[in-house]
């Protein structure tokens, strides 16, 4: 049973997020850790210049999402559906800082 739903496309570099089953948050953050770990050791998840996060998230699930990733990819970009853009959240690097604007 999936409380938390993570799927990647590499094509785009969009990862999709969501909730399954109805759970409380403690409960989602161990099932979104969980399949972010597979994800992780399957190699589904390598690493790379930028991560787009598209998808509702508590603000739990977000920051364990943001934990499990932010070494694995220079730059963090998350969706924000007022403005249709991904709103980088976490950089590393030179090309993009925190508020930049992503298509």
């Amino acid at each position: 049973m999936a409380y938390y739903n993570i799927n990647f496309d590499p094509q785009s570099g969009v990862m999709r997020v969501g909730f399954g089953e109805p759970a409380q948050n403690d409960i989602i953050v161990r099932d979104a850790v969980r399949r972010l770990d597979e994800m992780v050791k399957g190699g589904t998840l390598a690493g790379g210049t930028v991560l787009k996060i598209n998808g509702p998230a508590s603000l739990p699930v977000a920051v364990a999402i943001a934990h499990a990733v932010a070494h694995l990819y220079e730059v963090i970009a998350v969706f924000d559906p007022k403005i249709a853009k991904y709103v980088v959240s976490v950089s590393h690097g030179d090309t993009y800082r925190p508020g930049d604007l992503i298509d």
